[in-house]
């Protein structure tokens, strides 16, 4: 394709065509010369608003772009709305594979409830594949908004489903020739199908009614990146008991086999949560058949300690994606 803003006869067949979702708070949404959107929110509500690039694949690409986002907004206490989109292109891009994408993004909308508001799309020589960049926008109630910098000394540090899922799916997707000369079929398929459990809306939602102070989507840098951002943006501490933090086989061996720690592996999909009375949290998201964990306590002072057994060592700052050594 020709280097420059989409055509406006690609935008309104291979783009527009594919939106579908639509909110009754979204007053101005997506069109051609559209730079802006707006949305109504009512007495009493606020608006959550949150950023994110997808990078580290091109596998589809569309449907982690809106989940990652949408993850990010529930993770807040808040009711994902809509998306503002920017799409930069390869120019060997095609429009077939761009239609692709956007039908990627609005499947993923539509799960969610969510309105693709506008963006903008461009193919340039900037980026060598596709990149999307997501902004997203929710409500809340003001007594309901809930941060990453809420835990306090002497709570309970939760997770919900596995570390390391997001990450397992990619490479699955990314490597799956490799894997195949490695494992079964069936094994790789599972580890494909990992994105089934992505969302984290159902888990944030009953949290949120439950009472959980800070909860944290772990994304990037795995779950040691995220409670080490919870215990800094909390100013707290941390005991964590690592057999307890709950893993698939699946993710396990397959890190075995690119020399990964699962621990510092994107993991959306994962929600970390802290809040009194954890161990009941537990039980009433296994009641909706979402599987939970408490993995530690939230302690005075500043040591986040990981406890081994009768070893012990000491969270570090987070590191870079371990995803990415795939591609070396």
């Amino acid at each position: 394709m020709k280097v420059g803003k989409v055509s406006e006869t690609i935008l309104k067949r291979s783009i527009f065509k594919q939106i579908h979702t639509k909110r009754e708070e979204v007053l101005l949404g997506a069109g051609v010369g559209e730079d802006c959107a707006a949305m109504r929110l009512k007495p009493g509500e606020v608006f959550v608003i949150s950023t994110d690039p997808i990078t580290g694949t091109v596998k589809d690409v569309g449907t982690l772009a809106i989940q990652v986002t949408v993850n990010d907004l529930a993770s807040s206490g808040a009711e994902p709305i809509g998306v503002m989109l920017t799409v930069l292109l390869p120019e060997e891009i095609t429009e077939e594979d761009i239609k692709e994408m956007m039908a990627q993004v609005e499947k993923a909308c539509a799960r969610a409830n969510v309105q693709v508001m506008g963006g903008h799309t461009e193919v340039t020589r900037a980026v060598n594949q596709p990149v999307i960049s997501v902004t997203g926008v929710g409500k809340a109630g003001e007594d309901r908004l809930i941060s990453t910098a809420g835990a306090r000394a002497g709570q309970d540090i939760l997770v919900t489903k596995w570390i390391g899922i997001e990450g397992t799916s990619i490479i699955a997707k990314e490597k799956e020739e490799e894997l195949l000369t490695r494992f079964s079929g069936s094994f790789v398929k599972t580890a494909r199908d990992f994105d089934r459990y992505l969302s984290v809306l159902p888990e944030a939602r009953l949290a949120a009614d439950f009472g959980v102070s800070a909860m944290h989507d772990v994304t990037e840098g795995g779950i040691y990146g995220a409670l080490w951002e919870l215990a800094e943006a909390s100013g707290i501490g941390l005991e964590i008991d690592l057999k307890a933090i709950p893993i698939r086989q699946e993710t396990v061996e397959i890190c075995e086999h690119f020399g990964l720690n699962p621990y510092y592996l994107i993991s959306s999909g994962c929600m970390l949560m802290a809040g009194d009375r954890g161990h009941d949290l537990v039980r009433e998201l296994r009641k909706e058949g979402i599987p939970a964990a408490v993995i530690g306590k939230a302690v005075n002072g500043k040591a986040r300690r990981i406890l081994n057994g009768g070893e012990e060592c000491f969270l570090e700052r987070p590191k870079t994606d371990e995803l990415y050594k795939i591609y070396k």
